[in-house]
């Protein structure tokens, strides 16, 4: 039977199996290669924070990258980077990609395998003569990583809700730039480029990258198929006391702030058990991140502590009772009723996947672990916040993961093994094939 004349389905499978098989290894690790010497380090890290200098440089490789794989490039009012292979009809294309801009001290990987992987699939789909009837689009976000402005995933959340961007480019960086002064001499250096309208209808997207963590490392799996992305909340508490004497003070007298800041860290460190969750149970995070010591002096009862705190869990209800129990713990705590107050300045719910996209993801990392004799694909959740979290509210989502040697990220020493790098980069392939051919 001729692939035009199986039902749509088999038909989209069996393009989709053509584009996987033309992935090429060699091919990916030189691009990921050339990508990591734009702001590459001399301990294998890479530092590439957005629109630096480095940053437009990679930019500029990017688009070349791209025009010589035969695709449109073009961009919008947040500086997202756009790569268009057309399809037969002029559709809702299938997004896929990342980011390119890294931490002060990253890796090679974080972000930049995600597009440098979806450029990869427009070669397959060059090398294997497969023209989709859907086109396909290779994007890098634009502040991912927020490291430079706040908050992060800007490029992603802007494309989705355009009235976000007014308020991010008042955003500035430690030496006081401006997020939209930057941005403008990033769109100044684009003029070659079409302008495109933000939130554009998508038909899916796909973000492949690595796992960040050590679960697949742990269970010797290859490729992971992402459920979701957790919920999570972010709290600031404020515990004030009174400065006085380290020496001539009394223990009984005190109105010590830090030890109602360790009395309360300690009941919430409590609700999150230090043994694994059992499986398929949702796991309760806690982290507490920051800490500010007023006056912060080895002789002088501090009067003031801050600290924040990290919950993240994919069970909203789960959350709920921790924050619950925060605010309890405060109020249990303090010597007066304002004495200690709580502040939740960001929260999302947590995003769950559709299982319509799922499932074509399933197959593709199925069939490339299968053919490299490898274990089959696994399903986890995502710790970490990514673009995706943002694009499952415009449309279809989904995530693809590597492993992260030891779970490393955000460092220099952040690796994955080159052929898991080329195992993803199939998985890709064979999904943005199939979505991109019905």
């Amino acid at each position: 039977m001729t692939v035009a004349h199986q039902p749509a389905d088999a038909a989209a499978q069996a393009i989709a199996a053509r584009a996987q098989d033309h992935v090429d290894a060699a091919r990916l690790a030189a691009a990921l290669a050339a990508l990591a010497r734009f702001g590459g380090r001399d301990d294998g890290g890479v530092s590439r924070e957005t629109l630096t200098d480095i940053d437009l440089a990679a930019r500029r490789h990017l688009i070349e990258q791209a025009r010589a794989l035969g695709c449109e490039a073009g961009t919008d009012d947040c500086g997202n980077l756009f790569f268009r292979r057309p399809g037969r009809e002029d559709l809702p294309p299938v997004l896929t990609g990342s980011h390119a801009d890294t931490q002060p001290v990253g890796g090679k990987y974080d972000g930049a395998y995600g597009v440098l992987a979806g450029l990869e699939v427009i070669a397959a789909l060059n090398a294997a003569g497969i023209d989709t009837l859907r086109p396909i689009e290779v994007v890098s976000w634009t502040n991912e990583e927020g490291s430079r402005f706040g908050p992060g995933a800007m490029g992603s959340s802007a494309f989705v809700d355009p009235a976000r961007l007014i308020g991010y480019r008042d955003a500035t960086d430690p030496a006081g730039i401006r997020f939209g002064d930057a941005l403008d001499a990033a769109l100044a250096a684009s003029a070659d480029l079409a302008r495109l309208p933000m939130a554009r209808p998508m038909s899916a997207c796909v973000e492949l990258h690595i796992e960040q963590g050590p679960v697949l490392e742990g269970a010797g799996v290859p490729l992971g198929v992402v459920t979701g992305i957790q919920a999570v909340r972010w709290f600031r508490v404020d515990c004030m006391g009174t400065m006085a004497h380290a020496g001539t003070t009394p223990m009984a007298v005190r109105r010590d702030a830090m030890a109602v800041a360790v009395a309360i860290a300690q009941e919430i460190y409590a609700l999150a058990p230090r043994d694994a969750a059992a499986p398929g149970t949702p796991e309760l995070r806690l982290t507490l991140g920051r800490w500010a010591v007023t006056p912060n002096s080895v002789n002088t009862i501090p009067g003031h502590v801050a600290f924040t705190v990290d919950m993240r869990c994919l069970d909203d209800a789960a959350l709920d009772r921790a924050e619950a129990a925060l605010r309890a713990a405060c109020v249990r705590h303090a010597s007066a009723p304002e004495a200690v107050t709580v502040t939740r300045f960001f929260h999302r719910a947590p995003t769950h996947f559709p299982e319509a996209m799922l499932d074509p993801i399933e197959r593709a990392c199925s069939r490339a672990s299968d053919n490299a004799g490898r274990a089959r694909p696994m399903r986890l959740t995502s710790g970490a916040f990514h673009d995706a979290m943002y694009l499952a509210d415009h449309c279809p989502t989904a995530m693809i993961f590597v492993p992260s040697r030891g779970g490393i990220s955000h460092n220099a020493a952040e690796d994955t093994d080159g052929a898991d790098l080329f195992l993803g980069a199939q998985a890709l392939a064979y999904t943005v094939a199939e979505l991109a051919s019905r």
